[in-house]
């Protein structure tokens, strides 16, 4: 099977079933100028298989750090033909890496599409399809990727983590994970369109050995949400988001699905310089 198809079996698999899609560094303590390979996953349980990362699904990838924001998206390559890319860093400190994806459309089965509703905390629109007497009929989707990870350098850390980067749906840490201790709480706020997002479903995602964890929060006004990590380890934060489609384009909903990995570091770990 070609790289591309593959992929769209992946990605539209993805959609059916609600698997999550994120960006994979093969890590997150960097030393300054040395490279990080970043790498996208689908895939269910915060365990995924590689997807191509090129311009046939990116509308754009950015970098953000305390020097500002730097527009990657000529950098990723032309085809689908490798699952990542990889960069350095000159300077010491936070570093937040951004991708959006191009829009992709997928029709689900009625009694699919009511049930990954539910999965993802969409109560709403469940409401809304039942109002309109429209519970019966496929769900006909649009939808995007926006996911974030975060990268400490150089082993500082600083207010990057917390920019709000501009993506549709986009969730943004007010606490520094390289900064928390197991058992501390990490705070999120989650942001539609630049606005807080109430009532979200948050879904906080780690591995301890073999054990899949996932701690679910709602956000609240603020669009805020807190959860305790109990552990170290690399963990990633998922959130979904659907509306009315507005144009006339035959889709009914669009959806934007927020990710972000991110590691909270142990406590005997020296960070690399």
């Amino acid at each position: 099977m070609k790289t591309w198809l593959l992929f769209l079996t992946l990605w539209l698999g993805a959609s059916a079933q609600a698997h999550e899609f994120w960006m994979a560094p093969d890590r997150f303590a960097v030393p300054v100028r040395s490279e990080v390979a970043l790498a996208l996953r689908v895939g269910e349980h915060f365990s995924g298989d590689p997807v191509g990362f090129g311009r046939p699904i990116t509308e754009t990838l950015r970098w953000f750090s305390q020097s500002g924001a730097v527009d990657l998206t000529r950098q990723v390559p032309e085809q689908l033909n490798q699952d990542r890319i990889s960069l350095a860093f000159e300077r010491p400190g936070t570093h937040l890496i951004v991708l959006d994806t191009k829009p992709f459309t997928v029709t689900l089965a009625a009694d699919t599409f009511n049930a990954y509703l539910r999965e993802e905390g969409l109560e709403r629109v469940v409401a809304q399809r039942e109002s309109a007497a429209r519970q019966a009929e496929p769900g006909r989707e649009r939808y995007r990727r926006h996911v974030k990870t975060l990268l400490n350098v150089g082993g500082a850390s600083d207010a990057s983590h917390a920019v709000r980067t501009g993506q549709t749906l986009e969730i943004v840490p007010l606490s520094d994970p390289a900064r928390m201790k197991p058992g501390g709480p990490l705070s999120l706020q989650v942001l539609f369109e630049g606005q807080p997002l109430q009532g979200a479903l948050v879904k906080v995602w780690n591995h301890s050995g073999t054990q899949l964890n996932v701690l679910r929060t709602r956000t609240d006004a603020q669009g805020r949400s807190t959860t305790v990590l109990p552990w170290s380890g690399v963990w990633m934060a998922s959130v979904v988001h659907m509306v009315p489609a507005t144009d006339k384009a035959g889709w009914d909903w669009d959806s934007h699905w927020g990710n972000l990995t991110f590691e909270l570091p142990s406590p005997r770990r020296k960070a690399p310089r």
